[in-house]
């Protein structure tokens, strides 16, 4: 496991279109997310360690901001052919596991993860009503330790979501976002051979 940091994709930067099928057998396109006041997007998958720390409070804040009016929607880039825990069975799993309230899609050909520049799970998007984007990077600073090879505790710190938290909240109030934003910082996107971006 690479530890990576989000590429930072500019703000202002628009949301790019994507139809991908999610766990559930549909087929969803950005026009059904991105409805309301704003939208995230999350780059996760179901066995980093990242994501699984932030997995809970993930679902809680989806939860309680759909309901404020932000969208959320979850994309899983891993190359499946290798990462085989990644694979849409798992991925079905996982939502049911981790109780996401939102659309978990794969991105089996990794296009729509270079279309957002994502390079690390989680990587974290929130874009505006008008599909500009407003943040992007990390959950928050808390960060899961790593007692051993393919171990990690996230009891010393749990996560919170404080940096996404942040920029909703200011989002939903017609304020300016807080900067500087942090890059995310977790486990690479696993590209298929050759696919890697330049």
């Amino acid at each position: 496991m690479a530890n990576t940091t989000s590429n930072m994709l500019e703000l202002g930067s628009k949301a790019s279109d994507f139809c991908l099928p999610d766990t559930e057998g549909n087929e969803v396109k950005l026009s059904d997310v991105a409805k309301g006041k704003g939208l995230v997007v999350a780059f996760i998958c179901n066995h980093c360690p990242y994501v699984i720390h932030v997995a809970p409070q993930l679902a809680k804040l989806a939860q309680e901001y759909q309901q404020k009016g932000i969208g959320f929607v979850a994309i899983n880039s891993n190359d499946i052919q290798q990462y085989p825990e990644d694979d849409m069975g798992h991925m079905r799993e996982e939502k049911h596991l981790r109780s996401y309230p939102f659309p978990y899609l794969l991105d089996e050909q990794q296009s729509v993860a270079k279309a957002y520049a994502a390079a690390c799970t989680p990587d974290i998007y929130l874009f505006d009503a008008q599909q500009a984007l407003v943040y992007r990077g990390q959950f928050d600073s808390s960060r899961p330790r790593r007692i051993s090879s393919g171990n990690y505790d996230s009891s010393e710190h749990q996560a919170s979501g404080a940096d996404l938290l942040n920029a909703m909240d200011a989002l939903l109030a017609d304020k300016l976002v807080p900067y500087p934003q942090v890059a995310s910082m977790g486990c690479n996107i696993k590209w298929k051979p050759g696919n890697e971006p330049s």
